[in-house]
């Protein structure tokens, strides 16, 4: 494996900028995926996820609510403490762009009429993480700083 990779990897231009932007992002990445994977906050965890999800053609519904609520929960947590900050982001990216086309692109812009706009600011969010990465302030920066 090239010796470059793992310092690409937890390389940052970030400093406050990715702490202020990866911290509220992935505490609502992760508080979604509770709800998928828990049940917690009001939703309906696995099973009602997957059954969900089954009706609107993502099947096998258990398993795309597994992988969803998995890249949620904790791809955000991950955000929280940047860890891995730029494969969570992209996950988390991935996440929302299936969510774009698969949910809310049919009903327009606006998320009060369950459009995409929340959804397109998660993606455009977590998409500016995995650019710049964890920033200065992140367990990828300690790692970075003792490599």
């Amino acid at each position: 494996m090239n010796a470059q990779f793992p310092q690409a990897l937890f390389q940052s231009n970030g400093g406050f900028a990715a702490l202020v932007l990866r911290v509220p992002v992935g505490l609502i990445l992760a508080a979604h995926g509770s709800q998928k994977l828990f049940g917690w906050f009001g939703g309906y965890g696995l099973e009602g996820t997957g059954q969900w999800l089954a009706s609107i053609g993502l099947e096998p519904g258990y398993l795309m609510a597994l992988l969803a609520g998995g890249a949620e929960f904790f791809g955000g947590l991950a955000l929280v403490l940047g860890l891995l900050a730029r494969p969570a982001a992209l996950v988390a990216a991935f996440t929302m762009l299936v969510a774009i086309f698969a949910v809310h692109i049919g009903n327009g812009l606006f998320m009060s009429d369950n459009g995409y706009e929340y959804a397109l600011t998660l993606l455009v969010a977590t998409l500016a993480l995995a650019i710049q990465g964890a920033g200065r302030f992140s367990v990828d920066g300690i790692i970075r700083k003792s490599a």
